[in-house]
């Protein structure tokens, strides 16, 4: 039985406008007053999954528990909530195309001729359903990728008209996303984009219960009638989005334009008692008066575009609120690392994180940033090819292999120390083949990794086809290289530490994926501390 209630947010005028923060806060206050909420994304683009694009192209790959690769959006679902999700909260055109395809061959539409409507669209609401029948949440919000007028957007464009029609006013309302640019030259706010994107959106069919308007300046209450007047939506559901100064600002800025009340207004729900949102203040407050700073490197080769890597900036934040540290994250190029100049470039900073990624460009850069914090005893932390990397950088200047690589970049090493896993090796299509979602992983008594996180059992997430080849685990243990963290399945080494090191932890799985506001991830918490401890100790010695 599908009792649930249906809120899409759609875009226009530009993309970029935030719609996965605006649904992400809408869901939090909403949460706060005591529904339960989740949140789906539904991307245009052709593509299965974001698994195989390029970072440069979409940003950071998220991977939920189930292994599903998704878009980066529902890492803001899962911080801002502090749920999990799953491969039923992104949906992509080419799932859809697929699925309706392939029932197509396996004769399931008895001759009919297939159709962008009703068979696709049919396909886009059974999946905007999927969440809601499932009888476990009182609200689903479906953001819409893209923007409107877009040609790829509209059979969802559609398909969200359909269910309006189907469930009615009560059950299923829109919130348009829009920009209201300043021109600086005129010193006025311009609504006619707006008005322009509430048009296109009309001829789909689709009437906007509500606007939410993108701008630099405060929305005047003139042209707050302007826009109501014109986009035919009630004044009080023109709602004002300013910038701000940090995302986790936006769902106390909504809250104050009352978009909840807004939405529960229209769907006729119950209103309750104000949103508790008493952690997320405590949290806006250790984040805004921090107490102490430290600078950590993020050595990486995707660092022109941040949201590369939108976790891992994410989880510093969150961890520094916890600290009540100022992280100030330093984006460093690995392909700009060289033996001559790493010392210069990293010699400033209280920290060094080598992030994720694949392929050889910029791997000689990232060892030269793991060897520079290895032997300054630097506080170092190493995600996926992070540590496959400090695995080989140790093995060449510590254990004496000289030629020691990963066969990702070195098919002809004599020296493997990193390997393809075996069931990795007849694999041959790219996409969701991966060693994806969630696995346990056992902690060495003991180890700085056990410490960290209270427990001796813990379940953190995968993406990844290579691991620490353990022909040679019994070399690094004797260099002092140890694995403190090993899949109880497979044996595969999920951590490894340096032993003396202040802090050297290097890990296999992304902590990234799993930090959210109220619980942020204790890898990250404890490494932005190392950082601050390696301040203090810099002070002492230079008084």
């Amino acid at each position: 039985m599908d009792s649930a209630k249906y809120i899409f947010v759609t875009g226009g005028v530009t993309s970029s406008l935030g719609k996965g923060i605006i649904a992400s806060s809408l869901a939090k206050l909403l949460q706060a007053r005591g529904f339960s909420v989740t949140i789906q994304k539904f991307d245009p683009y052709i593509n299965i999954d974001p698994g195989t694009l390029n970072p440069y192209e979409h940003g950071e790959c998220y991977v939920t528990d189930d292994g599903a690769e998704t878009d980066l959006d529902l890492g803001h679902y899962e911080r801002y909530l502090n749920i999990t999700t799953s491969q039923a909260n992104n949906v992509t055109t080419g799932r859809i195309y697929n699925n309706v395809i392939s029932k197509e061959r396996e004769g399931a539409y008895l001759g009919k001729t297939v159709q962008v409507i009703p068979h696709i669209t049919d396909e886009i609401k059974r999946n905007f359903r999927l969440l809601g029948e499932t009888g476990n949440y009182d609200i689903v919000i479906t953001e819409i990728g893209g923007c409107v007028g877009d040609i790829e957007s509209l059979p969802f464009i559609e398909a969200v008209r359909q269910m309006k029609w189907d469930s009615g006013p009560d059950s299923t309302i829109v919130i348009h996303l829009t920009l209201i640019p300043y021109l600086k030259s005129a010193g006025e706010l311009k609504t006619k984009p707006t008005q322009h994107s509430v048009k296109a959106l009309l001829e789909a069919g689709i009437q906007p219960d509500i606007l939410v308007c993108r701008t630099e300046h405060p929305l005047p209450q003139d042209i707050r009638k302007k826009l109501a007047l014109f986009c035919n939506v009630h004044l009080n559901s023109v709602i004002e989005s300013v910038d701000a100064e940090t995302i986790y600002d936006v769902p106390l800025m909504m809250k104050k334009e009352k978009l909840d009340e807004q939405v529960l207004y229209k769907l006729r729900m119950p209103q309750g008692g104000e949103p508790n949102m008493d952690g997320w203040k405590e949290f806006l407050g250790r984040l805004k008066n921090p107490l102490e700073e430290v600078t950590i490197g993020l050595i990486g080769k995707y660092v022109e575009l941040r949201d590369a890597y939108k976790s891992i900036a994410e989880a510093f934040v969150h961890a520094g609120a916890q600290n009540e540290c100022k992280v100030n994250v330093r984006w460093i190029q690995s392909e700009t690392l060289f033996r001559d100049n790493y010392e210069d470039i990293l010699g400033e900073l209280d920290g060094l994180l080598v992030a994720p990624g694949f392929g050889e460009r910029g791997i000689e850069g990232k060892i030269n940033a793991i060897r520079f914090a290895r032997e300054n005893d630097i506080p170092f932390f190493g995600i996926c090819l992070g540590m496959q990397c400090a695995v080989v950088e140790f093995a060449r200047n510590v254990i004496g292999l000289s030629d020691a690589a990963s066969t990702e970049m070195n098919r002809n090493t004599t020296n493997p120390v990193i390997d393809m896993m075996e069931d990795q090796k007849t694999i041959t299509t790219k996409g969701g083949t991966m060693r994806l979602g969630s696995y346990p992983c056992e902690l060495r008594k003991g180890s700085l990794a056990n410490q960290i996180y209270g427990k001796t059992r813990i379940q953190e997430r995968h993406r990844h086809r290579y691991e620490f080849n353990n022909n040679f685990l019994e070399a690094f243990e004797k260099a002092g290289m140890q694995a403190t963290g090993i899949n109880p399945d497979t044996g595969l080494v999920e951590i490894v530490e340096v032993k003396g090191h202040p802090w050297f932890v290097g890990v296999q799985f992304h902590p990234e994926l799993k930090s959210t506001v109220m619980n942020p991830h204790p890898l990250f918490v404890q490494f932005v501390k190392a950082a601050m401890e390696h301040v203090a100790t810099k002070r002492m010695v230079v008084k």
